[in-house]
């Protein structure tokens, strides 16, 4: 790849009249080009076989829709890189695309990695267990699953059903008696020698064989030892074998569709009403269903079905590993392209089709007919949440229905490990992508004020920097049109508690400089009762709610919310502390001498306790260690 030209300065041509001018240098070639407001912030990007070609339309002055007419009048810039293809153009392009968030483009909103279920190879006895991210770990990968849920619940069944560890490698080698799964029969117990090396990998070897979709030929072969286990009369190994089987029975009943004629494939599906979209996606791995997911692709109102779908694909299997069949609900005009671009990153050749009749167009219209439902019960739901808002108008006096709302409350134990939360709220409920946790580090005891204060001042103080440096702090969060943008700062803010936080969040309001946000604390009624809750704003008197009040039940809802991720992000702090150990901090100290220590002296406080002298007597650590280790904890 070269770049084929650089950005302008501003303060020339703009509009059609910048991009005739871009248009005299560009070569007759495949690329990415990328179109940049006045304030240098990408607002499209595009891919083209032949730049020049493509470009020079934009600069005819009719046929354009709305969309492209304000995004061609709001260019004040242009890049271009030049690739030795069109499909090297459309990989690059679905990668910028994530990159800068265009506000033109189709932008999948959810794009994190899905999880799979790992059988690790780095051990003699290999342990089962979740995985998400990249394949970085020895071992056998199935999936993916649309959910941790799904994930989570076929684990359980498998531990069931093999016998497989799922405890980590250093609690293994730790381990000298079998631990409660071995007890409940959710595992064989190989750290206490329960089972061979040999005997385990036979287990092995069966999860491999179920999850690699010869299900049935593990179950026929576990009947058969259950009934020879019976004439046997050894009745207690037969109900063992009749409980795998049981588990295996689950795991196929809750699979839901499990299709005849496909192995592995991603079902892709997309429904439009009223300017939104949905696309919905089925995953099918080794012949077995392992499960769903929505999504609602921010676009413009006007952009036709197969243009979103189109773009989702390749914006889709960016981050994602494409099976060998992709299958689709509605044909899209870069399909042979996007085949080939997947063939030449996956190293094998990929499909991707739009099935016509049989079972797969059968498997095509149910993922369809959940597109359709999912979008229905979205809008419903949307349309509530803004009736809702139009309330939160009235009762704070804003000035229109506010699209974010940030609530704020913090977890603490008498002053230890305190945690602050931040949720967020708007028209399409909660945004739980934009959460936020903040471990409190300044305030002093069992301080609320000051918590609150500071959670507020650096949540601002990361605002006023994202300005300073146009960082996208937030990922866009709303798709009714094209113009639609990330706000910079919400619309209201509500606090856990009573005057004193609220006075707290106005003093961090000052230092930061924030201005022009509505602010407002919601403290326990009398006696705590959930109902009569009073809401103090700045320069007005507190007041309440009526009992019955929809707005009431709405943020009572959202302070519940804030309340529990505040106590969940504290718990997670708390449980974390409790296996740390105090030697983790010291530079130096590696697993090898931590042990070393620890077997000397028997507990970190005597470590604590310990001279200098006393340090460096243990093997491996030095002088200038010992007197490292001493100052640490006399700091």
């Amino acid at each position: 790849m070269s770049e084929a030209d650089a950005p302008l300065e501003n303060g020339g041509p703009t509009g059609p009249e910048l991009i005739a001018e871009k248009v005299r240098s560009l070569p007759n070639a495949p690329g990415v080009y990328r179109m940049l407001d006045k304030a240098g912030e990408v607002i499209y990007v595009g891919k083209a076989r032949d730049l020049k070609k493509r470009v020079s339309a934009y600069t005819k002055g009719q046929g354009h829709t709305n969309r492209i007419a304000r995004m061609i009048l709001a260019t004040h810039d242009m890049a271009f890189v030049q690739t030795a293809s069109e499909t090297e153009a459309l990989l690059l392009e679905a990668n910028l695309i994530k990159r800068f968030r265009p506000r033109y483009n189709v932008l999948l909103r959810d794009d994190k990695s899905f999880p799979n279920i790992l059988i690790t190879r780095d051990h003699a006895f290999p342990q089962i267990v979740k995985h998400r991210g990249a394949r970085t770990r020895k071992g056998d990968y199935f999936g993916p699953f649309a959910s941790a849920g799904a994930v989570g619940r076929t684990l359980n069944t498998l531990q069931r059903a093999f016998l497989l560890r799922s405890c980590t490698d250093s609690v293994f080698d730790s381990r000298t008696r079998p631990c409660l799964l071995f007890q409940i029969k959710r595992c064989s117990g190989p750290c206490a020698g329960r089972i061979d090396e040999a005997g385990y990998a036979a287990l092995v070897a069966d999860a491999e064989t179920f999850l690699s979709g010869r299900s049935r030929a593990v179950t026929e072969q576990l009947g058969r030892r259950m009934e020879q286990a019976a004439a046997d009369l050894d009745f207690e190994s037969a109900a063992r074998l009749r409980d795998r089987i049981k588990a295996l029975a689950n795991i196929q009943q809750t699979q839901g569709i499990n299709p005849q004629t496909i192995e592995d494939a991603d079902v892709f599906a997309i429904s439009a009403a009223h300017g939104e979209t949905c696309v919905q996606v089925f995953f099918f791995r080794a012949g077995q269903n392992w499960g769903n997911r929505a999504f609602f692709p921010r676009h413009d109102r006007s952009a036709p079905v197969d243009e979103v779908l189109d773009a989702f694909l390749a914006q889709f299997y960016d981050g994602h590993e494409p099976p060998r069949l992709i299958l689709l609900s509605h044909d899209v005009p870069g399909r042979a392209l996007l085949a080939e671009a997947l063939t030449l990153r996956a190293g094998r050749k990929i499909e991707v089709s739009v099935p016509q009749r049989g079972e797969k167009r059968e498997i095509a219209d149910a993922a369809a007919m959940n597109a359709r439902e999912a979008l229905m019960r979205r809008q419903a739901e949307s349309a509530a949440e803004t009736e809702l808002l139009l309330g939160v108008q009235e009762v704070f006096g804003l000035e229109a229905p506010p699209r974010r709302i940030e609530v704020y409350d913090n977890s603490h134990i008498s002053g230890s490990k305190p945690v602050g939360g931040m949720i967020v709220a708007g028209p399409r409920g909660f945004e739980k992508g934009q959460y936020r946790k903040f471990n409190i580090k300044s305030a002093a005891g069992n301080d609320d004020f000051a918590m609150m204060r500071e959670m507020l001042t650096r949540r601002f103080a990361r605002l006023a920097n994202t300005k300073e440096t146009g960082d996208d702090a937030h990922a866009p969060i709303f798709d009714e049109t094209a113009q639609d943008d990330t706000p910079e700062k919400p619309d209201l803010i509500l606090i856990d508690g009573g005057p004193g936080q609220l006075s707290s969040a106005l003093e961090a309001f000052a230092t930061s400089g924030v201005e022009g946000i509505t602010i407002a604390a919601i403290s326990k009624g009398p006696d705590r009762d959930a109902g009569r809750e009073n809401f103090h704003l700045p320069g007005r008197p507190p007041f309440m709610l009526e009992p019955n009040h929809p707005v009431l039940f709405y943020l009572q809802r959202l302070r519940d919310e804030a309340h529990r991720f505040a106590i969940g992000s504290h718990r997670a702090r708390r449980s974390k502390a409790i296996v740390e150990n105090p030697l983790d901090a010291i530079e130096g100290i590696g697993a090898r001498r931590k042990r070393a220590l620890l077997l000397h002296f028997g507990s970190a406080k005597a470590i604590r306790n310990a001279s200098a002298a006393d340090l460096a007597a243990v093997e491996g650590v030095s002088e200038a260690l010992a007197r490292r280790i001493y100052d640490h904890f006399r700091a």
